[in-house]
């Protein structure tokens, strides 16, 4: 089994960061920021019918919009989740329970269910709906990974069996790819909007705060209630896992959203269903890219690489002796923290950015040895590293 691509400890990249639940007894939000993840709505009465299946085509090779919802339509999953309202009361009462609902997709005749982890996050009761004209089941949480914002549920299969959705390969997806949303968003059941893909290997933040890499950006419209539920090319086929949206003042879908890669989502799965957990290897630091222009102010030896910002207290890299800087430098209006390690390449492959570090962490397992190549004081130096697991980051 290929294992995950693991996620480094870098905070820097994206700041937008998702999540938004909207509950029956008010708006709950999982997190801060621009990115709000179109997580879940319940207004309250029955849902409004889904929206008629458009004939258009989605694209000139591929079906329409309305074969593909009529043969995805019954693996689409709408997610009721209920959980303590918060804080209790001054006499320790809790005060009452919130609903809130979200989107999934079948990816097997076993019942297993994906959705995104801050759907079900808090949840002590979650039901799952398939179908027009099936009643509410009892869902277990097979396993969480905030890290990917992914999440495994499974229920017992009706006698009439599943619709497992058909899981594409993301790494093909191209701009421009005509795609469809289908999800709950505002608890109307089974509303499936289209669009296109708007770009890809886009950066969005995970509810833990690492960073998802390659998420697809589209314009199809996603709303809260829409997340965990699938984002699916002109084959049928699902590419992504919708979990975010930018918006502007909280105002709903302004034509941005984000989905997971299903590459990614699959392995999580994978590894959620098997072991229950994912684990990550975790180096624990911040950086900056190195340019030339800032190279040439600073005098530095090297003219590319990573600017080591911020090493975590305790972390790997911490432990194994990386410096990072402690002046301030300001160079076309960006502030950079100057003075620590220029990371040039890791085990033997040069890196140029913060990306081709997380990716570098991302590809091996937590106890795993990395050989990092450093210009420390004008002199080049190598620095062996034992990755950690981020789940025991303290």
């Amino acid at each position: 089994m290929q294992r995950l691509r693991r996620f480094a400890g870098s905070s820097f990249g994206s700041a937008l960061l998702g999540g938004l639940v909207v509950a029956v007894f008010g708006w709950v939000a999982i997190a801060a920021g621009w990115i709000a993840a179109p997580a879940d709505d319940d207004e309250g009465g029955e849902p409004a019918p889904a929206a008629a299946p458009s004939t258009a085509p989605v694209a000139d090779e591929g079906l329409s919009i309305g074969e593909i919802y009529k043969r995805t339509a019954s693996g689409i999953a709408y997610i009721e989740v209920r959980g303590p309202a918060g804080d209790a009361n001054p006499f320790g009462i809790p005060q009452g329970n919130t609903s809130s609902t979200g989107s999934g997709f079948v990816i097997d005749d076993e019942g297993h269910i994906i959705t995104n982890a801050h759907v079900v996050d808090g949840g002590t009761e979650i039901r799952v709906t398939l179908g027009a004209d099936e009643d509410p089941v009892e869902a277990e949480v097979v396993g969480v990974d905030q890290s990917t914002d992914i999440a495994v549920l499974e229920i017992d299969p009706p006698e009439g069996g599943l619709n497992p959705l058909d899981l594409g390969d993301s790494s093909e997806v191209e701009v421009g790819d005509a795609v469809i949303a289908i999800g709950n968003p505002f608890g109307l059941e089974r509303t499936v909007t289209a669009g296109i893909v708007s770009a890809v290997q886009r950066e969005i933040r995970a509810p833990d705060g690492f960073t998802i890499q390659q998420a697809i950006q589209t314009d199809a419209p996603i709303n809260p209630g829409n997340s965990g539920g699938p984002l699916l090319n002109a084959r049928g086929e699902v590419i992504g896992v919708n979990a975010q949206i930018e918006a502007s003042g909280g105002r709903g879908n302004i034509g941005i959203g984000f989905a997971i890669p299903i590459n990614t989502a699959r392995e999580v799965a994978q590894d959620l269903i098997e072991d229950g957990e994912v684990q990550h290897a975790y180096l624990g630091i911040t950086g900056a890219e190195l340019t030339e222009e800032v190279a040439d102010a600073l005098n530095l030896e090297v003219d590319s690489g990573v600017l080591i910002q911020h090493v975590e207290e305790g972390s790997p890299a911490d432990r194994a002796g990386l410096r990072a800087g402690e002046g301030v430098f300001e160079i076309g209006g960006q502030r950079i923290i100057v003075g620590g390690d220029v990371i040039t390449a890791i085990d033997g492959e040069a890196v140029e950015s913060m990306d081709d570090v997380i990716a570098a962490v991302d590809s091996h397992d937590p106890g795993d040895q990395i050989t990092l190549t450093v210009v420390r004081d004008g002199e080049e130096r190598e620095v062996s590293v034992r990755l950690g697991d981020r789940s025991q980051r303290e």
